[in-house]
C-alpha cells in the first residue's frame, strides 16, 4: 500500500502544517496592530508612546520572542521532548492573546507580550526540529529544502490571514477586538492540531533531566525571574532601555552557547559549528534590516501611500498580508526550483550572499523613492516583492541548514540558536530604528541599512569558499 503523503512530503507535515499557520495566524495578526497600539494617542485606543521608543519595543519584542526559542529547545531536549513542547505552548500562545484582548493599559501588554513570546518560542522551535525529524539522514538535500519551503508557506498564509482580520477589527472596533481575534485563531490550530498529533514522531525525550540537574534547574529559572523581577521594580529595567539590555544579553547568550558547543564532548563536526558562526552573524544582520519593514516601512505606507482603492481605505495593518501574500506565491516556485536544480542549486552560503546583496539594492532603491516625496500603491508593492525574494533565499534556508548540521543530543537546541540569530536581529532592528530614524529624514535611514546590506554581501562572498569546504555535504 502506498504511503499517504502531503504534497509528495511525509503526512505528518500536514499537522505541523496547520499548527503553524494558525499561530502565525495569531502571532502576525497582533505584530500588525502592535506598534500602531504603541504610539497612538489614547483618543485613538493606544498608549500614547513616542514613536521611537515604540519601534524599540516592537524590535526588543521580535527579539524577545526568538530569545524565547532557546527555552523552548531547552524543555523539548531536557523536559517533555518536542511534540509535547509544541503543544503545550500553542497553549500558551492563546493565554497570552486572551490577556491582550481583555485587559487594558500596560499591565495587560507586558504579561499578554511575555505569555505570546515564550509560547511563540517553544512552537516555533519545536515545530522546525520536528519537521526535520521527517526527513531521514540519508534524503537528499534539496528534498528537505523543499519540505522547509512548503512549511514556510503555512508560516505566510497564517502571515497572510492573521493581519487582515486583526486589521479590520482594529479599524473598526478598536485593537482590543483584535487581539482577541488573534486568541481565536490560536485556539483553532490548536484543535486542528490535537487530531493529527497521533501522526507526529512520538519520540522520549533526546538528553532528560537527572534528579540533581531538575534541583539546579529549578534553582536557575527562580533566580532569573527573580533577578528580572528585581530589575524591573528597582527602574533599573525599563521600556526605554529595555532593547539596550536586551541587546547586550543576547550577544553574552550567544558567545555562551557557540562556546558550550565547541567544547562539548558530545558534538562529533565541530567544523560545522565553526562554518555556522559567520552565517549565524549573516542572519542577524539580514533580520536587523528586514524588521524595518515592522516600523519604519508601517510608518511610510501610513503617512505616504494612498491607501483608498475604490472607496475603500485600506487598514494599515494589511502591510504585513501584503508581504505574506508575495511569500505565498513565490515559496512554491523556489521550493520546486530547489528540486529542479539538486546538486546544480547555489550552496547555502551563495544563497545567503544573493539574499543580502538583493535586500541592500532594495533599501537603496527605496530610499529614492522616499526622497520622491511619494509613490504608487503599485509601486512600493513591487518594492514588498523585493524583499520577500530576499526572505526566501535565506529564511527557510537557514533552518534547513540547521537541523543538517545539528549534533544528535541537540537537535531542538540548535534550531534554538538559529532562532537566537533572528533574536539578536530583531533586537538590533529595535536598537537601529530607535537611534537611526528620523521623521525629518527618512531617506539617509534607508540608506544607511541598504549600505549595511551591500556590505555584508561583499564580505560574505570572501567567506564562500572557505565555508563550503567546512560545510561539505551538509549545504
Amino acid at each position: 500500500m502506498q504511503q499517504k503523503t502531503f504534497f509528495g512530503h511525509p503526512y505528518a507535515l500536514s499537522s505541523l502544517f496547520h499548527v503553524e499557520l494558525w499561530e502565525r495566524f495569531s502571532f502576525y495578526g497582533m505584530k500588525a496592530i502592535l506598534f500602531l497600539y504603541l504610539y497612538y494617542e489614547y483618543s485613538q485606543g493606544g498608549l500614547g508612546i513616542d514613536k521611537n521608543i515604540a519601534g524599540g519595543i516592537v524590535g526588543a519584542y521580535g527579539g524577545s520572542v526568538y530569545l524565547s526559542c532557546l527555552v523552548g529547545g531547552w524543555v523539548a531536549d531536557r523536559v517533555l521532548g518536542a511534540e509535547r513542547t509544541l503543544f503545550y505552548s500553542g497553549i500558551v500562545v492563546m493565554l497570552g492573546h486572551l490577556i491582550l484582548a481583555l485587559v487594558s493599559g500596560l499591565e495587560g501588554l507586558i504579561v499578554g507580550m511575555i505569555l505570546i513570546a515564550l509560547g511563540s518560542g517553544g512552537v516555533k522551535t519545536t515545530a522546525s526540529a520536528t519537521l526535520g525529524s521527517l526527513y531521514e539522514t540519508d534524503d537528499t538535500r534539496h528534498m528537505r529544502d523543499a519540505g522547509f519551503s512548503i512549511f514556510y508557506i503555512a508560516i505566510n498564509i497564517g502571515a497572510l490571514l492573521g493581519p487582515l482580520f486583526t486589521g479590520v477589527l482594529q479599524e473598526f472596533w478598536g485593537f482590543h477586538y483584535g487581539f482577541g481575534v488573534a486568541a481565536v485563531g490560536m485556539a483553532l490550530g490548536l484543535i486542528i492540531y490535537s487530531r493529527g498529533r497521533k501522526n507526529l514522531p512520538q519520540r522520549p525525550v533526546p538528553n532528560p533531566l537527572n534528579q540533581k540537574e531538575k534541583k539546579q534547574a529549578g534553582l536557575s529559572w527562580l533566580g532569573l525571574v527573580a533577578i528580572v523581577a528585581a530589575a524591573i521594580f528597582s527602574g533599573f529595567l525599563t521600556l526605554q532601555n529595555f532593547p539596550q539590555i536586551l541587546l547586550i544579553c543576547v550577544i553574552c547568550l550567544t558567545i555562551g552557547y557557540f562556546v558550550r558547543l565547541l567544547i562539548s564532548r558530545d558534538v562529533e563536526n565541530k567544523g560545522n559549528i565553526v562554518a555556522f558562526i559567520p552565517l549565524f552573524i549573516i542572519i542577524s544582520i539580514f533580520w536587523s534590516l528586514w524588521a524595518q519593514f515592522d516600523t519604519a516601512m508601517i510608518l511610510y505606507f501610513e503617512q505616504t501611500i494612498d491607501r483608498n482603492i475604490f472607496g475603500f481605505s485600506m487598514p494599515i495593518a494589511w502591510l504585513g498580508s501584503l508581504q505574506g501574500l508575495w511569500v505565498i506565491m513565490l515559496a512554491g516556485l523556489l521550493a520546486t526550483l530547489w528540486t529542479k536544480l539538486g546538486d546544480k542549486q547555489p550552496k547555502t552560503p551563495m544563497k545567503f550572499v544573493i539574499s543580502m546583496l538583493s535586500l541592500g539594492i532594495t533599501y537603496f532603491a527605496f530610499s529614492f523613492m522616499v526622497s520622491a516625496q511619494g509613490t504608487s500603491f503599485l509601486l512600493f508593492f513591487f518594492f514588498i516583492l523585493l524583499i520577500t525574494i530576499s526572505e526566501l533565499l535565506l529564511s527557510p534556508v537557514s533552518l534547513s541548514l540547521a537541523t543538517k548540521i545539528a549534533p544528535k543530543n541537540f537537535q531542538a537546541s540548535m534550531v534554538a540558536l538559529t532562532f537566537l540569530s533572528y533574536s539578536l536581529g530583531f533586537t538590533l532592528s529595535g536598537v537601529i530604528f530607535k537611534n537611526g530614524f528620523d521623521e525629518n529624514d527618512p531617506t539617509s535611514f534607508y540608506e544607511m541599512i541598504g549600505g549595511i546590506g551591500l556590505v555584508t554581501a561583499v564580505i560574505l562572498l570572501l567567506l564562500v569558499p572557505t565555508l563550503n569546504r567546512l560545510l561539505k555535504g551538509k549545504d
